[in-house]
């Protein structure tokens, strides 16, 4: 793990105080970070309720366990965590940014949804608080000349052009492919995104199949009977899915429901890798195919992740949700350690310059290009295999074998 660091006298201080933290043994250790006073107040701005709730319960596990895991690998660091819930809602998120900069907030997290994202990032660059995106891909957010900001998560057209990789990567695995494909997706800001994406990036990206038709359906959607009879009758043998949670599940149903079972790649959506699909969906959740970017199971970070991710919540799935969480923490930290300081200037300086090797994600080192955005976070294929995701590929990073097509509904590889 490397972070530039200029040590004042105040900061060595502080650092021989975590050092000598360090040497004790380890429930001492525990105690002591949890009573010591904290360096930052970091404001997390995350859908707690609403659709989207069961998603930042997820994301918050991250925040929950970071300083935990900053002891552990003796990080000198303590966050104060603050959550702020956006209901789901972007004139909401933006209202709760406005609450955690009041309250003195020195740095934003959040906050999983672009559209709620995009109105946090808002309030951060109106208030000049930094603002580090965990989760949240339309490109405006890096795109629109903001000065306090950073993503340390793909845009959409990244997803798509790492999507489109692997599912070549798929097809020469499996030597199964499909000449044919229907686009479903949800028509939130995320949803327009990727599909705005897929429009311009397709005709370029020399993949071997026909889209047929895209279809849309609204965010709040109950029903999707129409518009998977919709997809079905185009007769289409792919079926790639931009959807969330909830529209995952409706989905899913309807598919079993109207007996269509075409090969189904979801091209970096969240949804159909949530530990609540799985759980709800039983048989018809396994082989599901995901492309996203996703925690290394190989990385010794994720190793220290898991361990207390386990120990906190015992029995809960950790994902990209946490991990990305977590990592947004660790940035956090990253540039405290090197601004020392509570400043806005001083915390946006030090998070440009960013440069961390070790952490959980798949990818290269995270750091920021000029516009705020990490560029080396790599794409995986997980699939759904005896009720748990794992990675398929790329094969550096595989812990399991692709199965492709998935087996029909009926198949009794399906229990």
């Amino acid at each position: 793990m490397t972070s530039k660091i200029n040590f004042t006298r105040r900061g060595l201080g502080r650092v021989a105080a975590g050092a000598a933290l360090i040497g004790a043994p380890l429930p001492l250790r525990f105690a002591s970070a949890q009573s010591a006073p904290a360096n930052l107040k970091v404001g997390l701005i995350l859908p707690m309720s609403g659709a989207q709730a069961l998603i930042g319960q997820m994301c918050k596990h991250g925040a929950d366990i970071a300083n935990d895991i900053f002891v552990d690998i003796k990080l000198p660091v303590k966050l104060e965590i603050v959550t702020y819930d956006t209901e789901t809602k972007p004139d909401v998120a933006r209202t709760q940014a406005e609450k955690a900069v009041e309250a003195g907030c020195h740095v934003l997290v959040g906050a999983f949804d672009s559209g709620q994202t995009i109105a946090v990032a808002q309030v951060a660059e109106q208030k000049g608080v930094p603002l580090v995106v965990n989760i949240a891909a339309a490109p405006p957010l890096t795109e629109s000349g903001y000065k306090f900001i950073v993503r340390n998560f793909p845009t959409a057209p990244m997803l798509l052009a790492s999507a489109f990789d692997l599912q070549k990567q798929i097809f020469a695995a499996s030597g199964v492919t499909p000449k044919s494909a229907v686009l479903l997706s949800i028509n939130d800001t995320f949803g327009n995104a990727m599909v705005n994406g897929i429009k311009a990036m397709f005709p370029k990206a020399g993949m071997p199949y026909e889209i047929l038709d895209i279809i849309t359906y609204d965010a709040g959607a109950k029903d999707l009977s129409v518009e998977v009879g919709k997809a079905k009758a185009s007769k289409a043998e792919m079926l790639m899915p931009i959807c969330r949670l909830n529209d995952a599940k409706l989905m899913v149903q309807e598919m079993v429901k109207q007996r269509w079972e075409p090969m189904t790649i979801n091209p970096g959506t969240p949804g159909m890798y949530e530990q609540d699909f799985i759980k709800s969906m039983g048989k018809y959740a396994e082989y599901t195919l995901s492309i996203q970017p996703w925690l290394n199971p190989k990385a010794a970070m994720t190793k220290i992740l898991e361990k207390h991710h386990k120990a906190k919540f015992p029995g809960a799935q950790i994902d990209i949700d946490a991990g990305f969480t977590f990592e947004a923490m660790l940035i956090a930290a990253h540039a405290w350690l090197d601004a020392k300081s509570t400043k806005p200037d001083a915390l946006m300086a030090s998070l440009r310059k960013t440069h961390i090797d070790d952490h959980v994600m798949v990818g290269g080192p995270i750091e920021f290009d000029a516009k705020g955005q990490n560029n080396n976070i790599k794409g995986t294929a997980l699939q759904v295999l005896k009720r748990n995701i794992a990675v398929v590929l790329p094969k550096d990073a595989a812990e399991a074998d692709l199965v492709f097509p998935q087996p029909g509904w009926t198949d009794k590889r399906r229990t």
